[in-house]
């Protein structure tokens, strides 16, 4: 008798990356790469925890460096993904497409593997633990300085700057609990998230999500960082877009001038007009009850202490006048590491290239880093999402060296310079975009 032929396995279907590429969404079908392996997300889109989008801007794309990036847990993260595999890329394929640095990603991989076994990627739970007290501990003072001293103008203000400091570092706190970098598991995480930005801040942590992972993936990519979308409505970002602008003579604001009414629609009206309001539409539109019961506890807390000592007219003065202090420091702080950066459509560049390109540094100091919760570290934070955010000074040395290395550059600068760059980019902007618009 011949002998028995051993079983062969399903052959694996080899595809190109122009297969790949005609896959991103445009039509129905949603393909991207990870690890050479080619994932068929169009179905699985609306299921991703986190949020649509951000995955979607990847479609037709290669996703390694990202999909490392977000996820603390990516041997489970796998499992789930072993049922959108429909082959890998072809032998003869690279493993990335050709706009991105083979030499550069390779690199960037091996520090990343460097940071790991120097365990910049555990956290410290005690920092976290005394940051969460200290935004406690105001929140209380708070309530004594108008309990103790009265409700007349100096303790009022003085109450207002306080619950301005709490939601401006509640802010920061709750930024970590949802990037995943406090808890080694992501269940505990999202609960602490729940908990500072529901409870604490009044917000929906879906809401965040939803947009902020969006940013992360495709930092200053119009159509795709969520962050620019007031172009073109209402101001000309960059110099490639607002050239490209004005070359289609679009005109929603006079952007020209719009270095200047930035002071009046950017930093005092984005939460108290606009974030304040578009949350509740966010979480019942998409009916996120749970998110909304959280926002509930907040209201009603604030409600129950500051009423009984302002009435109905005051609480409401105080809310608003903290929700203004409150716009002011997040908008000039989230501003002024991307805004003076580069911004365009989306280029499908390397990883690190993608993040270095659209975000700078502020130096560090102890001020610096409480103020905006060491997001002056933003490059760092952009390259290592989940990394606690007590790491970032010790990764930066590294993260330099592998600038200079290539040739990209690193950008560090003090706080007010970093505030004014926002000023001065706009400006140069809206005048490009005016000779582009004037141009016949």
């Amino acid at each position: 008798m011949a002998p028995e032929t051993p079983a062969q396995g399903p052959t694996p279907r080899y595809f190109t990356w122009d297969e790949v590429a005609q896959r991103s969404g445009r039509g129905k079908e949603q393909w991207l790469v990870i690890d050479r392996k080619v994932y068929n997300i169009s179905e699985f889109t609306r299921r991703h925890p986190g949020g649509s989008r951000v995955i979607s801007h990847y479609a037709g794309q290669d996703a390694t460096d990202p999909f490392v990036a977000f996820h603390i847990n990516k041997s489970l993260v796998r499992k789930y993904m072993n049922s959108l595999l429909i082959g890998e890329l072809s032998p003869e394929q690279p493993s990335f497409e050709p706009t991105k640095n083979k030499e550069l990603t390779d690199e960037f991989r091996e520090l990343r593997a460097t940071v790991e076994q120097m365990g910049l990627m555990k956290p410290n739970h005690v920092f976290f633990l005394l940051y969460l007290l200290h935004i406690l501990l105001l929140d209380v003072a708070a309530w004594l300085t108008l309990w103790v001293f009265g409700t007349s103008f100096v303790p009022f203000l003085l109450c207002a700057v306080l619950l301005s400091t709490v939601q401006a570092q509640a802010g920061w706190l709750q930024h970590d609990f949802g990037h995943l970098s406090v808890f080694s598991t992501s269940t505990w995480n999202h609960l602490l998230h729940h908990f500072v930005i529901g409870q604490l801040k009044g917000a929906p942590a879906s809401w965040w999500n939803h947009l902020h992972f969006q940013h992360h993936a495709k930092p200053n990519c119009f159509r795709k960082d969520p962050d620019i979308n007031m172009h073109p409505f209402f101001f000309a970002l960059g110099k490639i877009l607002s050239v490209e602008l004005g070359k289609q003579k679009k005109k929603y604001m006079p952007y020209n001038h719009q270095h200047k009414y930035f002071f009046l629609i950017g930093p005092p009206a984005l939460l108290p007009l606009y974030f304040q309001w578009y949350i509740f539409y966010f979480v019942i539109q998409r009916k996120k009850w749970v998110d909304l019961a959280w926002m509930v506890t907040f209201y009603v807390r604030i409600v129950l202490t500051y009423v009984p000592l302002l009435g109905l007219k005051g609480f409401l003065g105080l809310f608003f006048m903290v929700r203004f202090l409150e716009s002011n420091w997040f908008v000039w702080v989230t501003q002024m590491n991307h805004i003076p950066m580069h911004i365009d459509h989306d280029q499908n560049k390397d990883w690190f290239s993608t993040q270095l390109q659209a975000t700078c540094n502020v130096h560090k100091s102890a001020f610096n880093d409480w103020f905006s919760g060491h997001l002056n570290f933003q490059i760092e934070h952009h390259l290592f999402p989940t990394m606690p955010r007590h790491n970032y000074h010790k990764v930066a040395p590294l993260v330099q060296s592998l600038c200079a290395k290539h040739g990209i550059q690193y950008q560090s600068k003090p706080l007010l310079s970093a505030f004014a760059d926002i000023v001065y980019s706009l400006k140069e902007s809206g005048q490009l975009w005016l000779d582009a618009y004037l141009q016949q």
